[in-house]
C-alpha cells in the first residue's frame, strides 16, 4: 500500500512550484542563538520571519525539507477566522480578549497577502474568496450566521442563495452559503518556500534534514539536540503539528491527526474552466468530512477531503474521493486524475489551534483544524512575540491535555470516519 508521506513526490503543488527551494544553511554544532525553531512549516517559518525581523538570532531545524509536511501538501485555501464565530469567541474569552481574538483571526488572511506583497513571494496569490457551502437547511443557517455576524464587524461577507452559489462554484450540489472576501488562494508550496527564504535574508539560519531528538533546559537556556549536533537556545518554539513525534512528551496525544487527500484532474478545457471554480475562488462543505475545492493555476479541479488514519494510503478512500468530486462537478467525470496526495492534518477536540508553555522558554502552536496557511502564519508571529517580548497572544496558553482515549484512536477515528462517510452519502450531513 502506498505511503502518504512519500505521497508529496507526485502532489501537485510539488511540480508546479515557482519558488524554487531554499538552500539550507550550513549547521554548526554548538552554536548558540537567541531562538531555534523546530519545524519548517507555515509555523515556524513565519516564526522565523518574524523573529529575525526584530533583530534576534535564529537557527530552524527540519527534519525533511521546508514544507515537506501540511505545509507543502494543503488545498492552498487562505481562509480568515476559526471555527468559533465572533459571538462565540466574546463568550469564551470575554469581551475584551474575545474582540482582539476575533480582530486578529479575521485579519490573518490580510497578514498572509501583505506579506506575499511584502516579499516578493511568487506564489500566484489569488483573492477572490471563500464560500462556505451548506448541502443542509440546518447547516445554511448556521453557516449563513456566522456570515452576518463578520459583516457585522466590517468584513465583506454576504450570504449566497442556491442560484447566487452555483453561479460562483459551477455545482447545484447546495443549498446556499456564504462567501468570505477576505480569503483566497496561494500554491502552498511556494509560499511556505517564500516565507522561508524571506526569513533567511533577514537572518535566519535554516537547516534541513535536521531532526530535532531532545530538548533540555539547563541553567536558564535550551539545549537542542539533533541528528546533526547540538544547538544552545534562549527560546525554542515547536511548530510540528500534524506530525508532532515524542521530541515534546504528550504533544502528540493532545492531537487526533488523519490523512487529508486531495486529488487534481488534467487541465480544464476552456469552457469548463469558466464554468467551474473560475476565477479563482475557493470553497469548502459544512460536512462532519468536508470538501474542499479550489481551480489551481494551470486550470485543473482540484478537490479534497479527510478520511485516512496512519501513513498508509487507503485506495477505496480516493476512489470514494473521486466519485465525491463527480457527484459535485458532474462536468468533471470525463477528467482524468493526473495528482493524487495526501498528507496529515491534526485536529483538536474543540476545533480550536492551542498555545502550549509546559516550560519556561518553551512555546509551542499546534492544532490548525485545516484552517493552516492563515492561522499558522499568525501563530508563528504570535510565537516569535511571546518568546522575544513576553506578548500576550489573543488566544490563551493552555495547558498539555493527552486526549484520554488516544491509544485508541486509529480503530475509534477510522469507525467514526467510516460512519460519517455513510450518513453523508446518504444525505443526512449537517
Amino acid at each position: 500500500m502506498a505511503s502518504s508521506a512519500d505521497s508529496v513526490k507526485g502532489a501537485l503543488w510539488t511540480t508546479t512550484a515557482r519558488e524554487a527551494a531554499p538552500s539550507a544553511d550550513p549547521f554548526e554544532p554548538g552554536r548558540s542563538v537567541d531562538v531555534a525553531i523546530v519545524g519548517g512549516g507555515f509555523t515556524g517559518a513565519s516564526a522565523a520571519l518574524a523573529a529575525a525581523s526584530h533583530g534576534a538570532s535564529v537557527a530552524l531545524v527540519e527534519a525533511r525539507t521546508i514544507g515537506w509536511g501540511a505545509s507543502g501538501r494543503n488545498g492552498g485555501q487562505v481562509i480568515p477566522g476559526l471555527k468559533l464565530d465572533p459571538s462565540e469567541m466574546r463568550a469564551a474569552y470575554g469581551e475584551e480578549r474575545g474582540s482582539r481574538l476575533a480582530q486578529a483571526v479575521g485579519g490573518a488572511a490580510d497578514g498572509v497577502f501583505g506579506l506575499i506583497e511584502k516579499h516578493g513571494i511568487d506564489c500566484e496569490p489569488n483573492r477572490s474568496g471563500w464560500i462556505q457551502a451548506a448541502p443542509a437547511e440546518k447547516a445554511l443557517a448556521r453557516v449563513q450566521q456566522r456570515g452576518d455576524e463578520w459583516a457585522a464587524l466590517g468584513a465583506p461577507a454576504e450570504r449566497l442563495d442556491r442560484a447566487a452559489l452555483a453561479r460562483l462554484t459551477g455545482t447545484n450540489a447546495y443549498l446556499g452559503g456564504w462567501i468570505d472576501r477576505r480569503a483566497g488562494t496561494v500554491q502552498p508550496l511556494s509560499y511556505v518556500r517564500g516565507l522561508a527564504k524571506a526569513a533567511q535574508r533577514a537572518g535566519a539560519k535554516l537547516h534541513e534534514g535536521t531532526v530535532a531528538t531532545a530538548l533540555v533546559q539547563r541553567n536558564g537556556r535550551w539545549e537542542v539536540t539533533t541528528s546533526r549536533g547540538t544547538i544552545s537556545a534562549r527560546r525554542v518554539l515547536v511548530g510540528q503539528d500534524g506530525y508532532a513525534d515524542g521530541l515534546v512528551p504528550g504533544l502528540a496525544k493532545t492531537l487526533i491527526c488523519v490523512q487529508s487527500a486531495l486529488v487534481a484532474t488534467e487541465q480544464l478545457p476552456e469552457a469548463l474552466r469558466a464554468r467551474i471554480m473560475p476565477g479563482g475562488i475557493c470553497a469548502s462543505e459544512t460536512r462532519r468530512l468536508a470538501f474542499y475545492f479550489r481551480q489551481s493555476p494551470d486550470g485543473r479541479l482540484v478537490f479534497g477531503g479527510r478520511g485516512a488514519v496512519g501513513d498508509a494510503e487507503n485506495p477505496a478512500f480516493f476512489s470514494a474521493l473521486t466519485a465525491a468530486m463527480h457527484r459535485t462537478f458532474p462536468e468533471a467525470k470525463g477528467l482524468a486524475i493526473a495528482h493524487r496526495w495526501s498528507g496529515q492534518v491534526a485536529l483538536t477536540l474543540d476545533g480550536l489551534p492551542h498555545i502550549h508553555e509546559p516550560e519556561s522558554g518553551l512555546h509551542i502552536g499546534v492544532g490548525y483544524n485545516g484552517r493552516g496557511i492563515a492561522m499558522a502564519t499568525l501563530m508563528g508571529q504570535w510565537l516569535a512575540a511571546r518568546a522575544l517580548d513576553g506578548t500576550e497572544p489573543p488566544l490563551p496558553v493552555t495547558k498539555l491535555s493527552p486526549i484520554l482515549w488516544h491509544s485508541l484512536k486509529t480503530p475509534a477515528i477510522q469507525l467514526g470516519i467510516t460512519w460519517a462517510w455513510i450518513r453523508d452519502r446518504l444525505g443526512f450531513a449537517g
